[in-house]
């Protein structure tokens, strides 16, 4: 009984860790100077009007407010878990620029 609520307490920890994480970078997205810097590096756009930029944030701060889909991070989980739920993996993160980049590609093209 004990092995399962480590179990429990530990899948918590995960999910608690790649949420901040997850908060952390959108946050980071929200900032429009890194936000322009970042499309403009990955997508090769230089210039985004108010209007897109407006839809990209609206779009972030949607992402934000959503529950992690346990479904499309269980393989980050099983990383974290592995790691003793200290950190993500390497690669691990690209399933949170994979949600990001959807919205940007969305409100660019």
């Amino acid at each position: 009984m004990e092995e399962v609520k480590n179990a429990h307490a530990s899948r918590e920890n995960s999910i608690e860790l790649i949420v901040r994480l997850r908060s952390d970078l959108l946050k980071d997205f929200l900032d429009d100077r890194y936000l322009k810097e970042y499309v403009s590096k990955k997508f090769n756009v230089r210039d985004l009007s108010n209007v897109r930029v407006e839809l990209i944030r609206k779009g972030l701060k949607e992402l934000l407010q959503e529950p992690l889909d346990l479904t499309k991070y269980e393989t980050v989980l099983a990383n974290v878990a592995e790691t003793g739920g200290q950190a993500l993996g390497d690669g691990d993160d690209q399933v949170i620029y994979t949600e990001i980049e959807n919205i940007l590609k969305r409100n660019i093209y």
